[in-house]
């Protein structure tokens, strides 16, 4: 790749390379440190942004259905493009790829593709018909130095959390596709079997100084770069060594060795980073239910029956609604009101409401007394004379 970013001077060149004779480098790290690792994702499944040190890189995971090619009728297709703004790095020009952004998109995709990281068969909806199209976008947002190492995280990162449309086949040929919507059926993720990770090493001098995770002013000084792709079990995917010095065979096994262990780390980062989405989407997905404010009931709604041959002398209660609990206290009602809690309430005692009391007073019988109505209206509203004449006429 060209760096056209930082050109370095004589004294520049010659404070770094002796800066890594010494096992120094210009950041403060040691020849076999990253840099600090971020990941974070979006709002939406398939999104992820990674930042390594000042490179910054966002990827983003699209799908659609289309025809699989004659020669792998049972395999889905992966793709890897990459776009590199001059928002990133003045060097990057708009418009058609250059050689940066073809050379960082095969290093990825080899390392995706060549392993068998995903499962391309699982990707098949009809053979010889439709198949699922992955395609992977990278949008290289800040050139901090050694792009593929992030871009390969950002595109790792975005595939995990990606989730395709459910699908079914039906009809009368079954070959009728149909595609279901998020909300009715659950979005499945892709079937990724290991991690390939991507691990570049820059090489000084003669091919005797390595470093891994060069910056973009080392990469500016660099005589040569391979880039090595391992996973976590230290299967080596890839291998890119774009032009530069010779590197002795032995040199480059050490740097295999390294990549391994390097590997294994980036990958539960990337593991607990994606666990850690999960968690809190499921989070989110959880209906809340409001805190549960007790429904009143009219007092209409209440209705009180007698149980004089209980041996307990208790009441039933019978309310329309909602359940409620009432006072066993014949003098106590329920009354609700809408917007206010159930409050007791004093009422008389009703001709439609009777009432029977086990144990009375001392002075009263053992017999249970039984509560009379008042008055009726008719005998309220007589004259007093009346009342007295005929009180006269008995006495």
């Amino acid at each position: 790749m060209e760096h056209l970013r930082w050109r370095p001077t004589v004294n520049e060149r010659d404070f770094i390379e002796q800066a890594l004779q010494s096992d120094l480098r210009v950041d403060g790290r040691r020849s076999f440190d990253f840099r600090r690792l971020e990941i974070s994702f979006g709002r939406e499944d398939g999104s992820s942004e990674v930042q390594l040190g000042e490179t910054r890189v966002m990827g983003y995971v699209t799908a659609q259905l289309v025809q699989p090619y004659r020669d792998r009728p049972n395999e889905g297709t992966l793709a890897i493009f990459t776009e590199f703004s001059p928002m990133a790095d003045p060097a990057f020009e708009p418009g058609r790829p250059g050689e940066s952004a073809i050379e960082l998109g095969r290093v990825i995709d080899r390392g995706l593709r060549e392993s068998r990281a995903v499962d391309m068969e699982s990707l098949c909806v009809v053979a010889g018909k439709y198949v699922w199209s992955v395609r992977v976008d990278l949008h290289i947002l800040d050139n901090g130095g050694n792009l593929i190492d992030a871009a390969n995280i950002a595109a790792l990162s975005a595939l995990s959390t990606f989730r395709r449309p459910e699908c079914t086949v039906g009809g009368e040929d079954g070959q009728q596709v149909t595609v279901h919507d998020p909300e009715v059926r659950d979005p499945l993720p892709l079937t990724i079997h290991h991690l390939p990770i991507a691990v570049t090493f820059a090489y000084f001098g003669e091919g005797n100084i390595v470093v891994v995770d060069p910056t973009y002013k080392e990469e500016a000084v660099m005589g040569g770069r391979m880039t090595a792709t391992v996973n976590s079990n230290g299967d080596v995917c890839a291998i890119q060594k774009a032009g530069g010095e010779g590197v002795m065979s032995s040199v480059i096994m050490q740097c295999l060795r390294i990549a391994s262990v390097k590997a294994a780390d980036v990958t539960s980062k990337i593991k607990t980073a994606v666990e850690k989405y999960a968690t809190e989407k499921a989070l989110k997905k959880v209906k809340r239910l409001p805190v549960s404010v007790s429904k009143k009931t009219n007092v209409l709604d209440v209705t009180m029956e007698d149980k004089g041959d209980d041996e307990s002398g208790g009441q039933s209660v019978k309310i329309l609604g909602d359940v409620q609990h009432i006072s066993k206290d014949p003098s106590i009602a329920i009354e609700a009101n809408d917007g206010e809690d159930a409050k007791p309430m004093l009422t008389e005692p009703n001709e439609e409401v009777k009432t029977t009391s086990s144990s009375g007073p001392a002075e009263e019988s053992d017999g249970a007394q039984e509560i009379r109505s008042p008055k009726s209206l008719k005998d309220a509203v007589k004259p007093k004379h009346r009342r007295k004449k005929k009180k006269g006429d008995r006495s």
